[in-house]
């Protein structure tokens, strides 16, 4: 077969030809002794670190103009101790409400309660003793049956517990729920049942758990009835928080609540298939922006958290 001749191809100026990156966009050396808004200044303007840059605009916007920025996790965060930036982000006023799943009650109680958690799920296992801890199970399944009883819900519930615990609790001011109990935050639970430790204990009462869930169910649809021109970010959870998301904003759009105009953004360190369509695409997709930020959450959220302090400041 005869070779195709390229004496012939016709070629274009590169001064004419479209390009993406632009020397103006590249990364500039970080100073010694210089500001971490310098630092964030010089990442390129490129991919994923101008998207990083935009999700810190978005949210300083966002709450300079008095609209929500509420956070929805796993536990996975408070297991690798973000909760101290969390608390000081909530203290700041740049978070403004919080949703988790059941496991993070758990994880949240045992640092107040003891100073540490996360077993070796393994080892305790083969013994039969996995996430059996007495303590965890009396304290937490009281405090939502407590309650349930005074029309509380069960983020709520567990917030005035330990808030409240005194001696009980050294470390409450390491504990997520206490500081929005403290700080009137809506704070909700998204409970699966037979996911959570606490499912297993005698103490445990399946109606009264899903009825305080079902209570956040309904507050966190609330919260999202207002999220027009806020921002939903969605820390680590690949399957509960995105589903629960897209239900409760389903609720508030049905009822008539303009939520069209709004910033979602997914952290994880895998972009799984639930929060790319629950939390990103379906969501915007008549309006409003989503980033997909990629990464360890010991390191991406400390990035952005130091971010978010000093843009706020500016």
């Amino acid at each position: 077969m005869k070779k195709l001749d390229l004496k012939k191809i016709k070629t274009v100026p590169l001064a004419g030809r479209k390009s993406r990156v632009e020397i103006d966009l590249t990364a500039k050396p970080v100073q010694a002794g210089s500001r971490f808004s310098d630092f964030l200044q010089n990442l390129p303007g490129l991919l994923a670190a101008r998207d990083f840059k935009a999700v810190v605009e978005k949210i300083t916007t966002a709450r300079r103009k008095g609209r929500p920025v509420v956070l929805g996790m796993g536990a996975h965060p408070i297991k690798v101790g973000l909760s101290p930036l969390i608390i000081d982000l909530m203290r700041r006023g740049i978070i403004t409400a919080v949703a988790t799943n059941g496991a993070a009650i758990v994880h949240d109680f045992e640092l107040a309660f003891i100073g540490r958690t996360s077993e070796d799920v393994a080892e305790e296992l083969c013994k039969g003793t996995f996430g059996m801890a007495r303590e965890t199970g009396v304290y937490l399944n009281r405090a939502i049956r407590d309650g349930v009883k005074d029309g509380l819900g069960l983020g709520e519930s567990v917030g005035r517990a330990i808030s409240r615990g005194q001696k009980r609790f050294p470390n409450k001011d390491k504990s997520i729920f206490a500081q929005g109990y403290a700080q009137k935050i809506p704070m909700t639970v998204h409970v699966t049942m037979g996911a959570d430790i606490i499912h297993m204990h005698p103490s445990a009462d399946g109606a009264l758990t899903g009825e305080a869930t079902f209570r956040d169910f309904r507050l966190f649809a609330s919260v999202l009835a207002g999220l027009e021109e806020g921002v939903y970010i969605n820390l680590g959870s690949a399957v509960v928080l995105p589903e629960v998301f897209l239900k409760a904003l389903t609720i508030a759009r049905n009822l008539g609540h303009r939520t069209e105009n709004i910033t979602t953004v997914n952290m994880d360190f895998i972009q799984h298939y639930r929060p790319s369509e629950n939390v990103l695409r379906r969501p915007t997709l008549r309006g409003g922006a989503s980033y997909a930020l990629t990464g360890h959450h010991e390191i991406m959220f400390p990035l952005l958290a130091a971010a978010l302090v000093e843009s706020m400041e500016k």
